[in-house]
């Protein structure tokens, strides 16, 4: 059963999760949720028993020292509540409810219905994971980041694709299957990091996650220091390949590739909606600014999704218990194809990662 107190009544809410490990290629997806609690300053409202879900020989707890004092910080997932001021460029605020953790070590199912649990609690309307995997794309371009959703209607309506991704799955795509059985929208962002510089951070696929938010909920977000993390990242990187002649060859094959190619930067849509992210930018304020609405947008507007039928809440924060909604089951697939065959790692198949488990994670409790 979920209890929530204290949160208030949420205003078109919209879950956005990412999850370290196998799905988080440069912790880039983990960094893009951990940017948005800053920016928007998160209050932390939940947090999932550790117990259940996380093998510590795994996922080890890290102990700290706290004015002398030893703690102890678990590896877990945590759920936090940010309100977007004047989202709409009309003065109404937008709520989103941001998910980080780890992607669990057992018990997959219960995890994914104790999350959707939460998202019916909270009249969710619709779950975006993000995620970021391994792919043969040069450093000195664009990154690509991929919509990909199970549902064909929403497919249709946000101009995303339909996942025909098989094989080998890690938690966002358990998430997202598990929202489909449970007839919550659905979509997944995936941004296509380097395979040749998978090292953390990676500031520069953590930025195009975040804009390709911004173009699918009609929001701003506040980049803060972001753009400039993304230059200073691709000069280092441009240093390095230049210092090894194979290296820069190889670079110079995946550019010349990547240009032969039909791309989609270059696109007039994808044109169509930088500029439009820079009216939100210039005229939004700190916070706001939706582009004008029409029959062809190809963002998720207020109310028109299913949601997950949550009950309504009063500004008072009263008790509410639900019972864990959604359900998975080993015939689930997610995630966008890719030419290296395998969509969320590495085309090997080793996990698209290289994170670490417990960065900006302090869960205080005594040794």
């Amino acid at each position: 059963m979920i209890e929530l107190e204290g949160v208030p009544e949420l205003v078109d809410p919209v879950m956005v999760a990412a999850f370290e490990g196998w799905n988080d290629a440069g912790d880039a997806a983990s960094a893009a949720v951990a940017h948005l609690e800053r920016e928007w300053k998160g209050e932390v409202f939940a947090a999932l028993d550790a117990e259940d879900y996380y093998d510590f020989q795994v996922n080890r707890p890290q102990v700290w020292l706290d004015d002398g004092a030893r703690k102890i910080t678990w590896p877990t997932t945590r759920l936090s509540v940010v309100r977007v001021g004047d989202s709409d460029g009309k003065g109404r605020p937008r709520d989103l409810v941001l998910v980080r953790g780890i992607e669990p070590s057992m018990r997959w199912r219960s995890f994914c219905n104790e999350v959707l649990g939460f998202a019916h609690e909270l009249g969710v309307e619709m779950v975006v994971v993000l995620g970021a995997l391994l792919g043969d794309t040069p450093h000195t371009r664009p990154v690509p980041v991929t919509g990909v959703t199970s549902d064909p209607d929403l497919a249709r309506t946000l101009q995303l694709e339909e996942s025909r991704y098989e094989g080998p799955t890690g938690i966002v795509g358990i998430l997202q299957e598990a929202c489909t059985h449970a007839g919550v929208p659905a979509v997944s962002l995936w941004a296509s990091v380097p395979h040749y510089v998978s090292q953390p951070p990676n500031p520069k696929a953590t930025l195009a996650l975040l804009n390709q938010l911004e173009d699918l909920l009609e929001l701003r977000v506040p980049l803060g220091e972001l753009p400039e993390d993304a230059r200073a990242w691709q000069l280092g990187v441009d240093q390095l390949a230049a210092e090894d002649s194979e290296v820069a060859e190889y670079v110079q094959s995946l550019e010349e590739a990547r240009d032969t190619a039909e791309l989609p930067e270059a696109s007039g849509e994808a044109i169509a909606k930088e500029f439009e992210r820079y009216l939100r930018r210039r005229d939004g304020g700190p916070s706001a600014g939706r582009a004008g609405e029409g029959p062809e947008s190809g963002s998720f507007r207020r109310g028109g999704g299913r949601g997950a039928g949550g009950r309504g809440r009063g500004p008072g924060g009263g008790r509410r218990s639900a019972g864990r909604s959604g359900s998975t089951g080993p015939e689930a697939r997610s995630g966008p194809d890719d030419d290296r065959g395998d969509a969320e790692g590495s085309g090997d198949g080793t996990p698209g990662t290289g994170g670490s488990a417990e960065r900006d994670r302090r869960e205080e409790n005594d040794d």
